[in-house]
């Protein structure tokens, strides 16, 4: 099996710098490219890739902005792998990352999987905290990936394995972003092809990011998950509902105290001493762990607000989706 991996960027040199050298760092011998889609960045990345053209096998292709989406596809119709594997400029690679896809795959064959993400030492403890907010089983992490069925577990890009077939089939990635990951996973489905979570194809995933720019990107979140409901709704769950209604029972409770009754805001100060407790064995820090509540704290605000706006227009006044939020849709 010949493994290509995609990698779309836009305005990251360093951060394809930290990438490609992880890549170069792989303690195997299984046989792979390294395609690199520069989607019209006004800081380019050409630089960075030559100092590794004799330590990898990468091509490099620049094209106008379209989005994430659509260079992943526009990568994936220049590779010459049989299988794809997508991943996110931010994220640095295990060196024995392509050692467990390819142990896993043998075992159970699948044409789209997705891998979990992990911190490095190295990350800020806003990063940390982040991470942790977005991968614990007691946030909306364990609804994005621990609380799903291994076996019909939605990929996300930056960190997604597809086969040149299921591409082919599916053409890819569609037009909305966020939520072009599960938009794809779901059509899979549909043309009946399998999808798995590969516990131990683990990434770094570095998210450069601050607490503003955090708020912005789940909010986004919030705003595709009912578009997506729309356009499939048997694959609705309850649990999507979960940010916007913690939302809603926190505002509630806050009421309910400022009244003298305590009782469901005491409800939520156990959820957070959980939380802070999880985080502060998670990370060993006090710091991290107090971050931590905080990053809880504009995810449920962010995404659930999202969420909440977005199913209003989508399914109470039935606005189409890119005209409600063209903010989601890149122009082609």
């Amino acid at each position: 099996m010949y493994f290509s991996f995609i990698i779309p960027v836009y305005n990251r040199p360093d951060e394809i710098d930290e990438l490609l050298e992880s890549l170069s760092n792989f303690t195997n011998a299984i046989p792979f490219e390294v395609v690199i889609v520069e989607d019209g960045s006004t800081i380019p990345c050409k630089e960075v890739i030559e100092k590794y053209v004799n330590t990898l096998s990468i091509s490099y292709f620049f094209k106008p902005n379209s989005g994430p989406g659509d260079s992943r596809n526009y990568g994936m119709k220049m590779a010459n792998g049989d299988y794809f594997i997508i991943l996110d400029s931010d994220c640095i690679i295990p060196s024995n990352y392509l050692i467990e896809i390819e142990k896993s795959l043998q075992e159970e064959y699948v044409d789209c999987f997705g891998g979990p993400d992990a911190a490095l030492d190295s990350f800020s403890d806003i990063q940390k905290a982040i991470n942790f907010t977005m991968t614990s089983f007691l946030t909306t992490g364990g609804i994005r990936g621990g609380s799903e069925k291994v076996d019909k577990f939605q990929p996300r890009s930056f960190n997604m394995g597809l086969s040149k077939k299921a591409f082919e089939a599916s053409n890819g990635f569609g037009n909305i972003h966020p939520g072009e990951d599960p938009d794809l996973s779901i059509r899979l489905w549909n043309l009946g092809f399998k999808t798995k979570l590969i516990k131990n194809a683990f990434v770094y995933h570095k998210r450069r990011i601050s607490w503003e720019k955090f708020q912005i990107q789940v909010n986004k979140f919030g705003k595709a998950r009912p578009i997506l409901n729309s356009w499939y709704p048997e694959h609705t769950k309850i649990t999507f509902w979960f940010p916007s209604l913690f939302l809603i029972g926190f505002l509630f409770s806050l009421i309910l105290a400022l009244f003298e009754v305590p009782i469901f805001i005491g409800f939520y100060g156990i959820y957070f001493t959980l939380l802070f407790i999880s985080s502060l064995l998670s990370n060993k820090s006090f710091k991290i762990a107090l971050y931590s509540l905080w990053a809880t704290l504009i995810q449920f605000y962010g995404y659930g607000k999202g969420f909440l706006i977005s199913y209003f227009k989508i399914s109470i006044l039935n606005q189409k989706p890119q005209e409600a939020f063209p903010e989601l849709f890149f122009k082609k």
